[in-house]
């Protein structure tokens, strides 16, 4: 706890010490100030660079949560030919290092005509995002009874109204989970989004706080009040959803 906890306390603490750059290894901040802050949204321009990540990272869950359930259901319900091989090819692509990808997809998101735009680098954090969901939300479904889905059935229920009535309550917190995960990958993410964004109107949070490195020194404490304001979205997000996880996976089963 140690290793987790300290980072993030000097993080925190950097961001508020008015002497970031000649704090040292002390323990202690020298004292308070909200000067880094305003920096950041002043002179960096930060404001517009959350705003890109807030608005990638929700068009990536919203898409990643709905498309990864329909496969899931899929795969994890019907017979059909390949069944397995999908299931295989969704493994290996997981397994695949984000690095091995820069070039073949930076070369495919220039033939579509798709470079520094965000719904570009929004479709491209949705393949990182889909195997995994894939994967997990296949689990929840396959692990709610049939016999629940088939009484639905006899009651007079149409798929779609089986799906969004019986099916979608009993895997909702995989989804929720799929979805933090979702939220983590296209909120932190920078190689791809430094890699496919020129317009500085476009990047994202990742990449303004780049901004703040310099060739021969670094303004820590722009730097460290820049990443509190990347770390905080992310903390709220997973705490908001981590009520929804305490929820028993049939919990919607036995509610009237």
């Amino acid at each position: 706890m140690v290793f987790t906890v300290l980072p993030v306390y000097w993080m925190v603490t950097t961001a508020f010490d008015p002497r970031a750059n000649s704090r040292g290894s002390s323990p202690l901040p020298s004292g308070f100030t909200l000067d880094h802050f305003r920096f950041v949204f002043d002179e960096g321009g930060f404001g517009p660079f959350l705003l890109n990540s807030l608005l990638i990272a929700i068009g990536t869950v919203l898409l990643a949560g709905l498309l990864a359930l329909l496969a899931a259901v899929a795969v994890a319900r019907f017979v059909f030919r390949f069944r397995t091989a999908v299931l295989v090819m969704v493994l290996i692509i997981q397994m695949v290092p984000l690095e091995a990808l820069v070039i073949p997809l930076f070369v495919q998101m220039r033939n579509l005509e798709m470079l520094n735009s965000l719904l570009g680098l929004t479709i491209v954090y949705l393949a990182f995002s889909l195997p995994f969901a894939i994967w997990m939300l296949r689990g929840f479904v396959a692990a709610v009874p049939k016999e629940v889905e088939e009484a639905a059935y006899l009651d007079g229920c149409g798929w779609p109204r089986m799906f969004r009535s019986v099916l979608l309550p009993l895997v909702a917190p995989g989804l929720i989970a799929t979805s933090v995960f979702s939220f983590i990958v296209a909120w932190n993410e920078f190689i791809f989004a430094f890699t496919f964004l020129q317009d500085e109107s476009k990047f994202t949070a990742a990449v303004g706080l780049h901004r703040f490195f310099g060739q021969h020194t670094n303004d820590w404490g722009p730097v460290m009040a820049g990443s509190t304001l990347i770390t905080l979205p992310v903390l709220v997000f997973f705490v908001l959803a981590q009520r929804k996880l305490s929820n028993g996976l049939a919990a919607g089963a036995v509610k009237g």
